[in-house]
């Protein structure tokens, strides 16, 4: 392809403030080669060009390299043991006010599953959960709030019964759940991150991450919890240096901050 790869990482970090060279470079190249491969578009100066130009080829870049996969309660023997044991702790803690933090959000199944889990523990009007990601396009679909039925597949029936209304094959989330989320753009590996978090959630994100880029999120996640907070993550990833970066291990996917 005309002209090489780094080339390429350097527009795309000046054009989306993206930074690729955070990211596992076999893995992100395959997946952006078969994209200008896809356009019939011949060299990476070629397709920054129509990047620059073009706006639906720009947001479809963008949501492609973002690697938006979700679900609701995804992985649900997790979210049991959050429903039995991290809730309840946090808030018998820190009372009815928590300050979560759903990272990466994707398309709002995560944090709309952190209202409705909460729910069962605490009043609507006392949760509110701040959730993020670095695709617009994403944080759009989130709001709207309209998924497909394998989306809520795993949604408990009673929670799907009280919040869910269909809508021909797809299924809208109750105005009562979608207002308790506050949505945001925000970078990972640039932006500053929020404080004094009692629970943050990011979940099969990282795994495209260097491992240089995943241990200094995993330490900034660490300054952003309260003493006693926990950090939720997804079951395709582990800490490793845990403690040495500051936590204590409560389960295979839950580290709490001391």
């Amino acid at each position: 392809m005309a002209y090489d790869y780094e080339f390429f990482k350097k527009e795309i970090l000046a054009l989306t403030a993206i930074d690729l060279d955070c990211y596992k470079e076999k893995q992100m190249k395959r997946r952006i080669d078969t994209l200008i491969s896809k356009h019939k578009i011949e060299g990476y100066d070629k397709y920054v060009a129509g990047l620059k130009s073009d706006k639906d080829l720009f947001d479809e870049f963008v949501n492609y390299i973002t690697i938006n996969v979700s679900e609701f309660y995804r992985n649900p023997e997790q979210w049991k043991l959050m429903d039995e044991e991290v809730f309840p702790e946090l808030i018998k803690k820190y009372g009815k006010n928590l300050k979560i933090w759903s990272a990466a959000c994707s398309t709002g199944d995560e944090p709309y599953s952190l209202v409705m889990a909460l729910s069962k523990h605490l009043p609507l009007n006392n949760i509110k959960i701040f959730a993020t990601d670095l695709d617009k396009q994403v944080i759009a679909k989130a709001k709207i709030g309209v998924y497909s039925e394998k989306s809520i597949l795993s949604v408990p029936a009673d929670m799907k019964k009280k919040y869910f209304t269909q809508v021909g094959p797809s299924y809208k989330i109750a105005d009562e759940i979608k207002e308790r989320v506050e949505f945001k753009e925000h970078n990972l590996l640039k932006d500053a991150y929020p404080t004094d978090c009692h629970l943050i959630v990011c979940r099969n994100v990282l795994i495209y991450f260097t491992e240089e880029a995943k241990e200094e999120v995993f330490r900034k996640f660490n300054r952003s919890l309260v003493s006693g907070g926990v950090l939720f993550i997804g079951s395709t990833e582990q800490i490793i240096n845990y403690k040495e970066i500051g936590y204590e291990r409560k389960n295979s996917f839950f580290y709490q901050k001391p």
